[in-house]
């Protein structure tokens, strides 16, 4: 009986020691404590190529998150597919904190246009704060004889098929948005999709293309220099930087309204208290004078929101886009 016991007693012994190992195991695997986080440097994907709508404000916010959290922020940009992707690649990342994506209302769209995808687009990210918005702009080569949106529709009704407009891609917010006034305002134009922007801005300017609807940042320098004509904003007030400028639903578009936004989002399972400590910094790195500045200067509205409620908004997006979709027949070419 004696030997039994002691059987017993060495056999608990030794569970109890794997038990132990486990739980060692487990810590050590486990990511760091929100206040060792981040020890090395942080990339954040933007899924559009460099110098877009989105690529600038990502930039500057980089150097400051830098600053505040001590380890060096970068931006890697990884266009096309509609943003899909460079936010596979984060969706497929570890979720430990160091590798985020900047999404934008080109995710919530891409969620409902494209059927098959290699991730979810919403169920596979950890929301950490909606950055802001800016408003579209629908704008114009100056070779293109309109000066108003009554114009441009006239001048499309009288050439069904024969105008382009650039997008900065299948599926963008730029696609979309011009879809949206194309279905709206009972006009055919065709879409001709760029790998990002950036190219897409240039051969507007070239005048290859003649019209897109592109976020508003980056098309101010362009449109105050004269060398892009603006005829509408895509938001529901008019712009400070372009005062003189009419929204769409005041052109004769009514209820039109679209607006580029840009969010963070992390991989799916990354710990809280990263996520808390993300949104954080990010808060207090809107509020630095440098971005306030930039943002103010890029109509841009700072929002800064709380992880919950950019998991709304993203949602509300989604299936504010499924409907456009649906009711423009918009699709991938």
């Amino acid at each position: 009986m004696e030997i039994i016991a002691s059987i017993r007693t060495a056999a608990h012994a030794a569970r109890t020691m794997l038990a132990l190992c486990a739980c060692v195991a487990a810590i050590a695997a486990a990511p760091a404590r929100a206040e060792d986080y981040p020890s090395r440097p942080i990339r954040i994907v933007v899924p559009f190529s460099a110098g877009g709508a989105v690529d600038g404000p990502a930039r500057i916010i980089a150097q400051e998150l830098s600053k505040r959290l001590g380890q060096q922020v970068v931006i890697e940009n990884k266009p096309g597919a509609g943003a899909t992707i460079g936010s596979d690649v984060v969706a497929k990342s570890a979720p430990d904190g160091y590798t985020l994506l900047l999404a934008s209302q080109t995710n919530a769209i891409s969620a409902s246009l494209y059927s098959k995808l290699p991730f979810k687009p919403i169920d596979d990210f950890a929301p950490i704060s909606l950055i802001g918005r800016e408003p579209g702009v629908l704008v114009v080569n100056p070779a293109l004889p309109v000066k108003t949106v009554q114009e441009l529709i006239d001048y499309a009704k009288a050439r069904p098929g024969k105008l382009d407009y650039a997008s900065s891609g299948n599926g963008s917010g730029q696609h979309l948005f011009a879809a949206m006034f194309t279905s709206m305002a009972g006009i055919k134009m065709n879409h001709v999709p760029y790998r990002g922007s950036g190219q897409a801005t240039t051969d507007l300017l070239g005048g290859q293309v003649k019209v897109s609807i592109p976020g508003l940042a980056g098309m101010l320098g362009h449109i105050k220099a004269g060398r892009l004509r603006a005829l509408a904003v895509t938001g529901v007030q008019r712009s400070p930087q372009l005062p003189q400028v009419p929204t769409l639903d005041e052109s004769g578009l009514k209820g039109y309204s679209a607006y580029v936004w840009m969010g963070l989002l992390a991989p799916k399972g990354t710990p809280q208290a990263i996520i808390d400590k993300l949104h954080q910094e990010l808060v207090a790195a809107l509020a630095a004078p440098q971005v306030k500045e930039y943002m103010e200067r890029a109509s841009i509205e700072p929002v800064g929101s709380t992880p919950a409620e950019f998991g709304i908004y993203f949602r509300e997006e989604k299936e504010r886009w499924a409907k456009i979709i649906k009711e423009t027949g918009a699709r991938v070419d």
